[in-house]
Order: structure tokens, then sequence, then C-alpha cells
């Protein structure tokens, strides 16, 4: 189905036709241990950060309930028994990677691997200040958002069919990684299978996702969902928070006097 049928189907409820489009999960990645957020990381993990007076995890987890995504899997290590209360008001389920503590965050996604289909893939820090979750999705893809200033967070280039054919850490003037992914069966399916041909090696330890997709750009096709500067937001570092919530200020900066 190519494009514009996916949209006259959607705009005229042809729900049946879209069924392969289905969106079957979300993956919310939580194991690690934010250590660029201590102190406030050691006594609770950061997805629980209050922002603008909504708990980060929960604001997206009820995102993802008013987009209809069946199912919501959390993928637990650091303070795993935080997490514990989500199942019951949620209705989410817990998965646990072991491995969170001496292995970047592809272990995480190992851990998930049995359970990979149409699925979103989000951190559990994420914040859109609307709800950008869709129960049918055409392609798979990367969000991003444009930066006139410099960054240093991963930028990419992109094909003329929108695919991104080049990841680069840092950058000006360019269009970078931030947000949600959203991966369709057969990606998911090639993800895993080069995966686990590779978790063993001793240069997959220290990966993320994201840098094990970039080492099979040619492989794993992902397109750009361009979204406006301030619609998705990820909080790499108390300074970043504090630019948005500045209720975290006076704590920031009582750090900064000690």
């Amino acid at each position: 189905m190519v494009k514009s049928e996916f949209d006259d189907c959607f705009q005229n409820g042809n729900y049946d036709a879209l069924r392969p489009y289905h969106v079957d999960n979300a993956i919310i990645l939580a194991a690690g241990m934010c250590s660029r957020f201590k102190p406030l990381s050691d006594t609770k993990p950061k997805a629980f950060l209050k922002v603008k007076g909504e708990i980060l995890i929960e604001r997206m987890i009820r995102q993802l309930i008013e987009a209809e995504i069946p199912e919501i899997y959390i993928v637990v290590g650091h303070q795993k028994e935080a997490f514990s209360y989500l199942a019951e008001k949620y209705g989410v389920y817990l998965i646990e990677n072991t491995e969170y503590a001496v292995r970047n965050n592809l272990s995480s996604i190992y851990a998930a691997r049995k359970v990979l289909k149409n699925s979103y893939i989000c951190c559990s820090d994420l914040y859109c200040m609307e709800n950008i979750f869709d129960s049918y999705v055409y392609e798979s893809y990367y969000a991003g958002t444009f930066s006139s200033e410099k960054t240093d967070k991963l930028c990419v280039t992109t094909g003329f069919n929108g695919k991104i054919s080049r990841i680069r850490k840092g950058g000006s003037n360019c269009w970078y990684m931030t947000g949600p992914a959203y991966w369709d069966n057969q990606f998911s399916a090639r993800f895993c299978e080069l995966m686990q041909k590779e978790y063993d090696d001793p240069g997959s330890k220290d990966l993320s996702w994201e840098a094990f997709y970039s080492n099979h750009l040619d492989e794993l096709s992902l397109t750009l969902r361009k979204y406006p500067e301030g619609i998705v937001r990820e909080f790499n570092s108390l300074d970043e928070l504090c630019l948005f919530d500045t209720s975290y200020i006076p704590y920031r900066d009582s750090l900064k006097a000690t």
C-alpha cells in the first residue's frame, strides 16, 4: 500500500485494510541509572521526575492509552521495585533487564525482543507537549527536531525519500533525533536478527540501540518524522530540565553552592 492509499483508508475509516499498520505495543526503556541526573536519580528513577506537575512516565503512559495502544511494556532495572505500582494502576507490563548495570540500552531492547512487533520505542524521560502517538502508522521512523544552533545530539542526514542515511554526533543547522521511534514488524524482525548475531561481541556491550542502528543503516530503514521545536522533549541534564521547568532551579543552584 502506498502512502496516499493509507491516508485514504484512514480518513474513510477503512481500518480492516489498515490492520497490518496497527500498532501492537509500546516499549518504554526505563532500566538505566541516569548518572547525569545524580543526586536526583539516587532516590528515584528519572522516569518519576515531576515535570510541570506531572510524573514523566505516567504522562507518557496516559498519552499512549489515549492513542489506543493496546499493550505497554516497561523495561526496568535500576530501582525496579519503584515501577511495580504502574502495572496495577495502568495495566502495563514490566520486563526486567538484568544487564542494565553493565551494558548500554541495547540490552533493554534485547530484554524486550520477544514482544517487538509494530512497536513504539520510547525513553522514559520523554515529554510530548501534545499527544504524537497514533494507533496506525504507515512506516518505521525516528522523531526529529531542527536545531539552528550548535547541538551535541545525534544529527541526521536524509535522502530524497526521507530515509535516514547518515548519523553523526553533534552539528548545527541540522535535524537531530529526539523523541519516540516506531518500528514496524519487518524492522523489528531484522533488528532482532542482527542484534542476536552480534550481542555477545565485546564491542556491543557499550552500544545504545541508536548506535547499533547507526552501524546498520544499509540494512535498517527509518524515516525521519519531523516535529516543530518544543513539541518533543527529552531531558538529558538538570540544566535542560531547569530551562523547561523553572521549579528545579533552586534545587540546581543549591547543588552548585555546596
